[in-house]
């Protein structure tokens, strides 16, 4: 088990790792396993890039980000504009059904709603928008609507996780109630615990997926 400083030392070198981050503008903090990052970025995008960074190291237990977006003169746009370039990189994207998306943007912040069949739409807008210039933030809270009947969900997903390999599948426990999965059980790496969150959402008909998978180090 890592201590708090070489958690520290490793997150602040996986940051230093990350080509779309300035590592030497964010702040790393670690107590109890809880990474702290705090500092200023020039763009939604390198916010984003860095959380994924930190969530990459093991030995993480949560993150708390505490990063402001401060956008350059170059990088300042009008709400208008901004919603102008979301509603076209949301016509442009293949993953997603037509007009199955709306945005509102207020002070640099974008929010999306709509309805989507899958949870992979729904990360795949939220994705496309994130590194529009411009962006300070996203508020994701388009819906996904169930296509087929889950009485075969819980089967699927056990499937998909031993289909993946992950060493820890056996003791991941899955509950389906209606669209909401439930995930919980102990699993060695923050890693496999988005694997098996991933392979829930994966599975057609899913809403809601509630993530109570420990991590044991």
């Amino acid at each position: 088990m890592k201590t708090d400083s070489q958690l520290q030392k490793d997150v602040m070198a996986e940051l230093r790792w990350e080509p779309a981050v300035h590592s030497e503008q964010i702040g790393v903090e670690v107590k109890d396993g809880v990474v702290t990052l705090a500092g200023h970025v020039s763009s939604y995008s390198e916010k984003w890039n860095a959380e994924r960074a930190a969530q990459r190291v093991t030995g993480v237990k949560a993150l708390a980000v505490e990063m402001d977006v401060k956008l350059s003169g170059m990088g300042v746009r009008t709400d208008a504009d901004i919603a102008r370039a979301v509603q076209n990189v949301l016509e442009w994207n293949s993953t997603l059904p037509a007009d199955s998306v709306k945005c509102m943007v207020e002070n640099g912040w974008v929010s999306l709603s709509g309805t989507v069949h899958w949870q992979f739409q729904r990360n795949s807008a939220e994705k496309a928008v994130c590194h529009l210039l411009g962006v300070k933030g996203v508020s994701n809270q388009i819906t996904v609507k169930p296509v087929v009947l889950l009485n075969t969900v819980k089967t699927d997903i056990e499937t998909a996780l031993k289909r993946r390999a992950t060493s820890d599948a056996e003791q991941v426990h899955v509950a389906v109630n209606d669209a909401e999965v439930t995930l919980s059980g102990t699993v060695h790496s923050w890693f496999e615990r988005d694997l098996a969150q991933d392979a829930a959402w994966g599975a057609a008909g899913v809403r809601k997926v509630v993530n109570n998978i420990s991590i044991s180090y």
